[in-house]
């Protein structure tokens, strides 16, 4: 059993993100305790972005010889594209930036979809190509972008639950703790709040059969 945790905030262990990530994994732990650990840290520019091979191979119709011998982003995509494909289960922490994903966490997803690798095209559209599994997505956000009291829109969840979706990863569980920016006791409460929504989840029956899943 492998849990891969991604950690996308310049901000690294001091950040909301990774104290709600931290969170979750300890619930995984405690539920499979031999489970392997793997950390990879996407934030603070630790992922570049896509070369020109690379983004010559993705507008190729067919195979291209930096995929035939990859070197470069091609080399690091099937890196971290091995590394996705042996997890059981995915954390992701990450900061809301601008309404959506950080550029950090995009540098990341740029490498993991991939045309013919993580997934393939037809007359219907995208088929993902990987197996599904859980993928628990921890948010930090300075504003609110959900319930009575949302003050900003949210591209960051649509959108991750389509290009996960795209490579064949669709039970995507999210939590976060949202208005940060209004000063401590504002922190204070949505992590109240945040640790509440995780001790219901882990102690429900989703989180039973998602445990199954990944098995």
């Amino acid at each position: 059993m492998k849990i891969l945790h991604l950690d996308c905030s310049p901000r690294g262990q001091a950040s909301e993100s990774y104290r709600i990530s931290q969170l979750i994994i300890s619930f995984l732990l405690e539920r499979e305790p031999t489970a392997l650990l793997v950390r990879r840290t996407v934030g603070a520019g630790a992922i570049p972005h896509i070369d020109e091979s690379y983004a010559t191979a993705l507008g190729a119709r067919e195979r291209s010889p930096a995929e035939i011998s990859p070197s470069g982003s091609m080399s690091r995509s099937e890196e971290l594209i091995v590394e996705l494909e042996s997890s059981d289960f995915v954390v992701i922490g990450t900061p809301m930036h601008n309404f959506t994903v950080p550029s950090a966490l995009k540098a990341w997803i740029d490498h993991v979809v991939r045309v013919r690798r993580t997934f393939n095209t037809n007359r219907e559209g995208y088929v993902g190509t990987l197996r599904d599994r859980p993928v628990f997505i921890a948010v930090s956000s300075g504003g609110r972008y959900s319930g009575a009291r949302a003050g900003q829109p949210d591209f960051l969840t649509p959108y991750l639950k389509a290009i996960l979706g795209t490579i064949g990863l669709h039970n995507l569980t999210f939590f976060s703790v949202e208005g940060s920016a209004g000063g401590p006791g504002a922190v204070a409460e949505a992590r109240t709040r945040t640790d509440r929504a995780l001790q219901a989840y882990f102690s429900s029956d989703a989180a039973l059969t998602n445990r199954r899943r990944a098995s």
